[in-house]
């Protein structure tokens, strides 16, 4: 069956840097793949796709399901020994789904021969597939992180491990490994996104000309797509022949000292950890200059190689912005410059590394100690409090066990994680051994003759297994005059953000709920991408009165329609107030009632939430001398704990177990 025609990667409007970047991983695999970032509808998938008819043909050993190479075969391929003819096939474009298992990734136990032949065998995975071609990752920032692990692991040491149900294999999986995402969708943890070569963010062009060119292609495209290849094959034809000439010309590209100073100069100027950034850069430079068809690396190579290298390994902190800006990168590449025309230095010579001077660090946004009042007057908003430093969030999770998308919050039934036991009634994959400890019993009397096992369907036992969810974690913030004050939002902030990279972290949905004045906001839908609830928070102002129980019926609407969407994703709440609610239902009540008043439809509105079955925790603001004890309330009317603002800090627990421990009387 012929394989229907994909866009030629010759007719790819615009883009040059995706081109680029692919084209350079062709030459030189060891770069490290790409990672395209970038809005939906952009042909980030097609021009990916694109690449596979570009790359030169493998000579593999016939019978092999590894792909190994006839002239060098795996000395631990699980085929081998390997006695049989050479044969050519071309490299594979292999696609990763978003949903695969663990199993489809990495190979498995041949469960059908295992069950009839009664021999241990191995089945291959879509890292033996890939292997000598494309690993092809489509949304890699929503694929699971227990595979996006073995996944990164397989492509940094060009091997693949399997180790589980009694088979023990090694194989050969060196790819060229491509991810796309779409950043409204989440973003990639930074270790992750420093395990990818390059990073090419690619955008819409604006320019009226080149999206008509690109509709007119994409049209044409569709009418015929035969007849479009065709159009294009002597194009691509020239291209893959490029990519095999630069490929023969990368192990006689000379770096001369010069510039792989300039290259050293550049990784220390912009602070990137450890010595990757340093080999991909210099791997990326040889490769664009065999593909411009030099023999020694210049500058220009250096900066091409710069340009694709090094923006996303700026981002540190998960809330950091990726990319750089065009002045920072001509700064850094100007003072390079000095390096590679400067001899080396001696061992005990200045340091001079290139590295941009610190900045002054910024005074902390306390100044303003203008307290508002709640009295029912409507003072001016106040300008949003500089957060307190972030610090290490506590585990909130939600009680029970849930079905909801893998993550790492709460307890859950799952696909991916560790079987606990076996079942006959529920479950996922076959349980293999208490499959085969049911049929052992049965086999004299089932008249078994041979090797393989007499099964029956009432033998067939199912794993059930426990690992973590992700969950939607919706704060709700009291952003109101009496929280603005003694700049205690500034400590609020500061923990919000902190629950927002545990979030990140634990690969969570999040969502923001703020309320002050008369009425409550959604200031953010549930979303995936945190660092926008990150960037609302930094963005919070606070004044005015608390409509505390309008911002309860907010998030209980909210709760609805999520479980209307996703009804596997459970919900925890996590409210932050001191519990001073001064807006009641009935506006024509005044002072001390209203006050009462506006207490009980509170709780009451917290009941409706606790009816949801959404988890919550109210997060206890009250400071002063004088506490109500109001969000403790809150709390029993929710259904959930009261923790004080301090409480979230995981190392604060973890020292308060330790003071607990260290006070019990010792034994004699």
């Amino acid at each position: 069956m012929t394989a229907a025609p994909r866009f030629p990667f010759s007719a790819v409007v615009g883009h040059d840097d995706l081109r680029l970047a692919l084209l350079l991983n062709a030459v030189h695999p060891r770069i490290g793949g790409v990672l395209v970032r970038g809005e939906k509808g952009t042909a980030k998938s097609t021009v990916v796709r694109a690449l596979a008819s570009l790359l030169p043909p493998l000579d593999v050993i016939a019978d092999c399901r590894f792909g190994c190479a006839p002239t060098s075969p795996d000395p631990q391929c699980p085929d081998g020994p390997h006695d049989s003819t050479a044969a050519q096939r071309p490299a594979q474009l292999v696609e990763l789904p978003v949903g695969a298992t663990e199993d489809r990734l990495i190979g498995s136990l041949d469960l059908e021969r295992a069950l009839t032949e009664g021999v241990r065998a191995f089945q291959p995975g879509l890292l033996a597939a890939a292997h000598r071609g494309v690993l092809y990752v489509d949304e890699v920032n929503l694929l699971h992180d227990h595979l996006v692990d073995l996944l990164l692991d397989a492509a940094a040491m060009g091997r693949a491990h399997v180790e589980r149900e009694g088979v023990s294999v090694s194989h050969a999986a060196s790819f060229l490994l491509v991810g796309t995402m779409n950043p409204e969708e989440g973003e990639l943890r930074p270790q992750l996104l420093d395990r990818f070569g390059l990073t090419v963010h690619v955008a819409a062009s604006r320019e009226v000309a080149t999206r008509t060119e690109v509709v007119r292609r994409r049209l044409s495209f569709e009418a015929d797509p035969a007849g479009f290849a065709a159009k294009w094959a002597e194009a691509d034809a020239e291209l893959a022949e490029s990519i095999r000439i630069a490929r023969d010309r990368v192990s006689r590209v000379e770096l001369p000292d010069a510039e792989l100073r300039r290259i050293s100069a550049l990784c220390a100027s912009f602070d990137v950890d450890g010595m990757r950034a340093d080999l991909v850069l210099a791997r990326t430079a040889i490769a664009h200059a065999a593909w411009r068809g030099a023999d020694v690396v210049a500058a220009e190579d250096v900066e091409a190689a710069a340009r694709l290298a090094l923006p996303h390994r700026r981002r540190r902190d998960p809330f950091d912005e990726p990319g750089m800006a065009e002045d920072q990168l001509e700064q850094a590449l100007a003072e390079a410059a000095e390096h590679a025309e400067d001899g080396p230095e001696p061992p005990d010579g200045p340091d001079g590394g290139g590295q941009a001077p610190e900045e002054p660090a910024e005074p902390s946004g306390g100044g303003d100690a203008e307290e508002r009042s709640d009295d029912g007057r409507a003072p001016a908003d106040k300008a949003p409090a500089a957060p307190t430093p972030a610090f290490r969030a506590r585990l909130l999770e939600v009680p029970g066990l849930g079905d909801g998308a893998p993550g790492r919050r709460s307890r859950s039934r799952s696909r991916s994680g560790r079987t606990t036991r076996p079942s006959t009634v529920e479950g996922h994959g076959i349980h293999v051994a208490a499959t085969l400890a049911a049929a052992a019993p049965h086999q004299v009397a089932r008249g078994r003759s041979g090797p393989g096992l007499v099964l029956r369907s009432d033998d067939l036992r199912r794993g059930i297994r426990e690992g973590r969810e992700g969950n939607l974690v919706l704060f709700a913030v009291d952003a109101s005059g009496s929280m603005a004050a003694r700049e205690r939002m500034s400590a609020v902030s500061g923990a919000v953000l902190s629950l927002l990279r545990d979030a990140y972290q634990r690969r969570d949905k999040v969502g923001v709920v703020t309320f002050r004045g008369d009425s409550a906001e959604l200031a953010l839908p549930p979303t995936s991408s945190v660092d926008i609830a990150a960037a609302r928070m930094r963005g919070l102002r606070t004044g005015g009165r608390t409509p505390l129980a309008d911002g309860l019926l907010q998030v209980q609407r909210v709760v609805q329609r999520e479980q209307t969407r996703d009804p596997q994703r459970r919900a925890l709440v996590v409210l932050l107030t001191d519990g001073k609610a001064t807006v009641a239902v009935d506006s024509g009540l005044s002072g001390r009632d209203r006050a009462q008043r506006a207490v009980a439809d509170a709780l009451r509105a917290a009941g409706l939430v606790a009816g949801t079955g959404a988890a919550s925790i109210v997060v206890d603001c009250e400071n002063g001398m004088v506490r109500l004890g109001l969000p403790a309330k809150l709390a029993a009317a929710l259904g959930g704990p009261c923790l004080r603002l301090e409480e979230l800090s995981a190392e604060n627990v973890a020292g308060v177990v330790r003071a607990v421990r260290d006070e019990r009387p010792q034994a004699a």
